[in-house]
């Protein structure tokens, strides 16, 4: 009987699984007579993303403090705060592709989710169907802790079942990549589908 490569898949959502609309946050910049680029720079400035992604900061609080930043750019909390809403009201699209792989991969073996999220992304998951689509989901919020971290990619391979050296790691992130490839598992840095076919063609053959 043939061995497998790997005895689990790693995967990240954002930029694999699932597309923000690039324009997205500047078409709200642009609505609400701001710079392109003024609600990103709020919302991923370092060390308040951190602090959201490390479960120090809720979903929530995490984005009144963006409102808070905004307020003076916006010329009122009142207009900050509808910036904020109509931000949490964008939503992505779920690569259809990704995720026919994903779920023949699950034939095969155990794929779990590892995305540096909020606390939000539970529920988000739910919204867009993707509940149920994975064996596990690591929520760096919710292990306090974050990619590139090496102690995100243990918890994830026990999460798994797999030693962390069987583990095929897939990031969009080349750092996070490098981060797991140094930790012990074989790295994915994701481009395109038919890249991560062929990444994974030993795991399906």
């Amino acid at each position: 009987m043939d061995t497998l490569p790997f005895d689990a898949v790693l995967c990240d959502f954002d930029g694999v699984v699932h597309l923000w609309d690039p324009d997205g946050m500047n078409s709200l910049d642009r609505a609400w007579g701001l710079t392109e680029g003024t609600l990103a720079a709020a919302a991923f400035e370092g060390e308040l993303l951190q602090a959201a992604v490390t479960g120090r900061l809720s979903d929530e609080q995490w984005r009144g403090q963006v409102a808070q930043v905004l307020a003076p750019v916006c010329g009122s909390p009142e207009r900050a705060r509808g910036l904020v809403e109509a931000w949490n009201g964008l939503t992505g699209r779920v690569d259809p592709d990704v995720m026919d792989l994903i779920a023949a991969l699950r034939t095969k073996v155990p794929v779990v989710l590892l995305s540096n999220a909020t606390t939000r992304l539970e529920a988000y998951l739910a919204a867009i169907g993707l509940d149920e689509a994975f064996d596990a989901v690591i929520n760096t919020a919710r292990i306090e802790v974050a990619k590139p971290d090496r102690r995100v990619f243990d918890i994830a391979a026990q999460r798994a079942g797999a030693d962390l050296t069987r583990c095929l790691f897939i990031d969009d992130t080349a750092g996070h990549v490098t981060a797991a490839q140094a930790a012990g598992a074989t790295g994915v840095h994701y481009q395109d589908i038919e890249q991560l076919r062929t990444a994974v063609t030993p795991l399906l053959d």
